[in-house]
């Protein structure tokens, strides 16, 4: 008897939650029917406007150098990059082993965010900008947001302490900080898989809206 009873209970309850949904798909259905032509067409209008906006954007994010990880060859030509886009990830960097680790992250992430400038900077060539962003212990990569550093990774301290941390360790440390982003418009990430640099045999950018 009291099976019965659960049992009769569990199918009024079941059939609340059909109903509910029920009810709810008919609600989609007739939104869907009052949308008529002329709403349609505004729908088309605004989504092709803004695929030709990121196009546009797209078009002046790679005209700045966005999508490749570049050098800097002067400390004047640094402060007319970071004012050109809006968001600047620059490695100041030496010829050493730990340097490198750092390019080869930066160079799989360029080429995944669009959206941010890759760039890098001989440290020991540029000692007036060395000094003036306290850059001392290297690599340093120095996150730029709106001309302005917001933020730095010193060493591989936040990465686990060793060299052999992934790209997506890197990437992941550079979304916290806003300087990139994971998904969405702005974003070209490819599919490919990310890996440390020593799993790889291969060793060897937004702008004003």
């Amino acid at each position: 008897m009291e099976n019965r009873a659960v049992q009769e209970i569990l199918e009024k309850q079941l059939l609340t939650v059909a109903k509910a949904v029920e009810d709810k798909l008919d609600e989609e259905i007739a939104a869907l029917d009052r949308v008529d032509d002329d709403d349609l067409e505004a729908l088309r209008e605004r989504r092709l406007q803004q695929m030709k906006k990121m196009a546009e954007k797209r078009s002046r994010w790679i005209s700045l150098g966005h999508g490749e990880y570049t050098e800097i060859p002067s400390e004047k030509d640094f402060f007319s990059a970071v004012k050109a886009s809006d968001r600047v990830v620059c490695h100041f960097y030496r010829e050493n082993w730990p340097c490198k680790v750092v390019d080869k992250h930066l160079s799989i992430l360029a080429k995944q965010h669009m959206e941010t400038r890759f760039v890098k900077i001989n440290a020991e060539k540029s000692p007036f900008l060395a000094e003036k962003l306290k850059i001392v212990v290297l690599p340093t990569v120095a996150l730029i947001k709106n001309a302005k550093v917001d933020d730095y990774v010193v060493g591989f301290d936040e990465l686990g302490g060793k060299d052999d941390f992934s790209t997506e360790e890197l990437e992941e440390r550079l979304a916290k900080a806003q300087v990139i982003f994971f998904e969405g418009e702005s974003s070209l990430k490819s599919s490919a898989k990310t890996r440390s640099v020593r799993q790889s045999s291969n060793a060897d950018s937004s702008d004003s809206e």
